[in-house]
């Protein structure tokens, strides 16, 4: 069984937290991984910088492009993540653009994730259809789960055949913006959890966007498997370093009484 099947299948809230690779330094990947492992992250989303990307706010697009300058390319990534598995258990998932995976090959890339320890994909540009059509048996080939996006304006149509086609988990996006750009949920959104909620899909979701705390980790986890910060996090990075790594997870973690 996949190792993100495995963990979902825990009977607690998860914490999935987005990093970009390469970010703040070139060989920090591997550091980060480990120390959010031992700091009690239970998933962590591996950004594979690009230089055009769809939904990344500010923060992160900042990060790719230092990741990018730092000297950050797809064969590095994977160079630096070749003895993950040793130090590492939790289930890692590569988040980019179809672009980079189209250039180095996309069969090329699944087998080079398969060899060394990943368990998913999230590439919020390959629509379903084509996924389908083209790639589902190559990323089955090699053990990879595809996750899938799916925002407020999603029609119930779609998010079905989406909870169809998936197995693992649906990232469910909080609202129709960039990461990075709100604080908090209103209460559209937490109609909108409550209504997947309610459609009772056979995957978990997984809700990101607009996480950056504590608060706001329990609110988006009240009607979901659990949550993911990206923004947030690399803007720690950015300010406070790799080293306070600990602090911020304990700060998300801690239940304020």
């Amino acid at each position: 069984m996949n190792r993100i099947n495995q963990k979902l299948q825990e009977d607690k809230k998860l914490l999935s937290i987005y990093f970009t690779a390469g970010y703040p330094a070139l060989n920090d990947t591997v550091k980060i991984i480990q120390d959010l492992e031992k700091n009690g992250v239970d998933m962590i989303e591996i950004g594979l910088p690009f230089s055009d990307p769809l939904a990344d706010g500010p923060t992160i697009q900042a990060s790719s492009t230092q990741a990018l300058t730092n000297g950050m390319t797809t064969a590095i990534l994977f160079e630096q993540l070749k003895d993950i598995r040793k130090s590492v258990r939790i289930p890692l998932i590569i988040m980019g653009y179809f672009n980079p995976v189209f250039q180095y090959g996309v069969e090329a890339f699944c087998k080079k994730c398969q060899e060394i320890g990943i368990d998913g994909l999230i590439l919020p540009d390959l629509p379903l259809d084509v996924y389908q059509d083209q790639y589902q048996d190559i990323f089955k080939k090699y053990g990879l789960a595809n996750i899938f996006l799916i925002t407020p304006q999603t029609s119930d149509e779609r998010i079905l055949k989406i909870d169809a086609a998936s197995d693992g988990f649906i990232y469910m996006v909080s609202s129709a913006s960039v990461t990075g750009s709100q604080d908090g949920f209103g209460n559209t959104q937490e109609r909108y959890f409550q209504r997947i909620a309610d459609m009772q899909l056979k995957n978990p979701q997984i809700i990101g966007f607009g996480i950056s705390d504590a608060e706001t980790f329990q609110q988006a986890t009240k009607t979901s498997q659990g949550a993911i910060i990206g923004s947030a996090f690399v803007k720690h990075l950015t300010n406070q370093g790799v080293e306070k790594i600990p602090d911020f997870i304990e700060g998300i973690l801690t239940v304020k009484q």
